[in-house]
């Protein structure tokens, strides 16, 4: 017994000794302040006697200790860092935007290797997404590493090229983070739109715009403020700056709370000048909108089957793919077709990216179609057609408005969802000849809008927009007139990509266990990305081999390949 009891002094002792020595050898570097690391008897208290919990509990003191070290000292050999504003994305993702100016001229080739270094000397691999609209700033993505995930704070890494750096002085910045941001801009003639996360969080619950302003410059000391004229969504406009009380080669745009201590809303959002932007002579009669995230396979059948029927001009706006997306763009680009990718990495943004859409594609569109990349507009009317018209989508547009009403700004066509179809895989030859089971009853809408009718404060709701109703109005067709075609619940491999995030700023992500009966959500289905026993034959009431057969008579040929259609390569 007193050899047990004696043992256990002993180890106690030795434990406090070495916690004593690593806290003033800690205090000696002179590199952690007081307040972030509290050796007090909330960290220090251990409940069991058990040997093993007091060595692990020591084990875990001793780690924290040597990451703070990590952090706060002051290294000077980090080679090649860039500046560059972070942003902690959902599903430990950061996000790293690099302002390309005169003074920082950053290569983009595809070999080059880029690093986000964290202040624990932990490295995690930086990938290349492209150049954001406008601002020609770089964006980049890694992953926050699992030991620096433990607790809050998380603190900005810093990019570089080299993985084998170690961590600049300190004191680190906390990431920024994505549920409260000023995520981008675009400029008008008239005006300057900003894109604001976290503000306006429930749907048809806006602030009002008195609340705010807009609050342009690179420092505090020089800025520029103008009144806030509208406050939707995620969607807030406001009043040209005036340059001339402004400097630097790039202006900050943010936005103020007022009335509120340090109210601006941390941006990483830049200004661009008013754009006067020469209309196409004509501008397209009709273009379309879209969202895509991974869609390469699906691009080919739907751009090519849209444009023979009327579709001028497709826009569309990448959530971040790391598929072949930009190769099948460039190809269809040669091909004679004109589609137009815009990087849009930000998540749950659907909404603000259609408005950016709205706003951008004014300049060169009169009409604009917004539906999916698994969605094929059709008309029983064309049914006998022995070939596809560029004026057959142009025929469902208004012509001859009624004087003594609002004019048509915009149509809504219905959806018929079909299902897996009795498919266990992608169809190679297109989801138009794969995909012929639907639910019998038609699902929601999808709209072509007059984009000079689009409301000022840019609101949409599923892919439905608000319009000026002092001038502008509504109609619904009917299904003989024209259907939209969604190839909604696919084969199960390709179905289950949905549970990485929902699009929709205001809709419950696919994995959290909320409104289980929303039309949101799949009937059947659970919260997680589990095939559901039946999958394949689920969601088939009605056979439907229409558009099969057309896109087969307008699209297919012999070929020494065999039967192709153009689509496929």
């Amino acid at each position: 017994m007193r050899r047990r009891k004696l043992s256990t002094s002993l180890l106690v002792l030795f434990l406090v000794t070495v916690l004593a020595a690593l806290f003033f050898l800690h205090l000696s570097s002179n590199s952690v302040t007081g307040k972030e690391v509290q050796l007090f008897p909330d960290n220090l208290m251990v409940g069991s006697k058990d040997r093993d919990s007091l060595i692990n509990h020591a084990i875990s003191i001793r780690e924290e200790v040597k990451e703070l070290g990590h952090r706060n000292r002051r290294v000077s050999s980090i080679q090649d860092k860039i500046d560059s504003v972070t942003v902690l994305l959902p599903s430990w993702e950061v996000l790293v935007v690099v302002v390309v100016s005169t003074e920082n001229k950053l290569a983009s080739r595809s070999d080059d290797n880029f690093y986000c270094l964290f202040p624990n000397n932990a490295t995690s691999l930086a990938k290349f997404y492209g150049v954001l609209p406008f601002s020609s700033a770089m964006a980049f993505k890694c992953v926050l590493p699992r030991s620096n995930r433990r607790r809050p704070p998380f603190y900005q890494p810093v990019l570089t090229r080299s993985s084998g750096s170690e961590s600049p002085a300190l004191p680190s910045r906390e990431l920024t983070r994505w549920s409260f941001l000023v995520y981008d801009s675009v400029s008008t003639e008239d005006d300057v739109v900003l894109f604001v996360k976290g503000v306006n969080k429930r749907q048809g619950i806006n602030r009002s715009p008195e609340e705010f302003r807009c609050v342009f410059g690179n420092d505090l000391k020089t800025t520029v403020k103008t009144p806030i004229t509208s406050s939707v969504q995620e969607v807030f406009r406001c009043s040209h700056p005036n340059l001339k009380l402004l400097g630097g080669e790039r202006i900050k745009v943010t936005l103020e709370i007022s009335g509120e201590l340090n109210g601006q809303i941390p941006s990483v959002a830049y200004y661009t000048p008013r754009r006067k932007v020469a209309p196409p002579n004509p501008k397209k009669l009709l273009c379309a909108c879209t969202m895509v995230y991974n869609s390469a396979k699906f691009l080919r059948e739907w751009v090519m089957y849209h444009s023979e029927i009327g579709v001028e001009k497709f826009i569309l706006y990448d959530n971040g793919s790391t598929d072949d997306l930009q190769k099948i763009v460039d190809e269809l680009n040669r091909e004679g077709y004109s589609v137009e990718k815009i990087l849009w990495i930000w998540p749950k943004t659907q909404e603000a990216g259609f408005s950016h859409g709205a706003v951008y594609g004014k300049d060169s569109c009169v009409w604009m179609m917004y539906f999916d990349v698994d969605e094929f507009v059709f008309s029983p009317s064309w049914l006998n057609s022995s070939n596809p018209s560029k004026n057959m989508l142009n025929s469902l547009l208004p012509k001859n408005p009624d004087l003594n009403r609002p004019l048509i700004g915009q149509i809504s066509i219905k959806c018929n969802d079909f299902g897996p179809s009795g498919r266990k895989t992608h169809p190679l030859e297109g989801v138009t000849q794969g995909y012929t089971c639907c639910r019998k009853v038609e699902q929601r809408h999808k709209s072509v809008v007059l984009l000079e009718a689009v409301d000022r404060s840019l609101l949409n709701v599923v892919h439905h927009f608000g319009l000026n109703q002092s001038f502008y109005r509504t109609v619904e067709l009917g299904l003989k007139a024209a259907v939209m075609n969604h190839y909604k619940y696919q084969a199960w491999p390709e179905f289950k990509n949905k549970f990485r995030q929902r699009v929709s700023a205001y809709v419950v992500d696919w994995t959290k266990a909320v409104n289980p009966t929303s039309q949101d959500r799949t009937p059947g289905l659970g919260f997680e990305a589990i095939e559901p026993a039946g999958w394949a034959q689920r969601f088939c009431e009605v056979r439907d081999e229409r558009l099969k057969k057309l896109t087969q008579r307008w699209f297919g040929s012999n070929t020494p390949n065999g039967y192709k259609l153009a689509w496929e390569r």
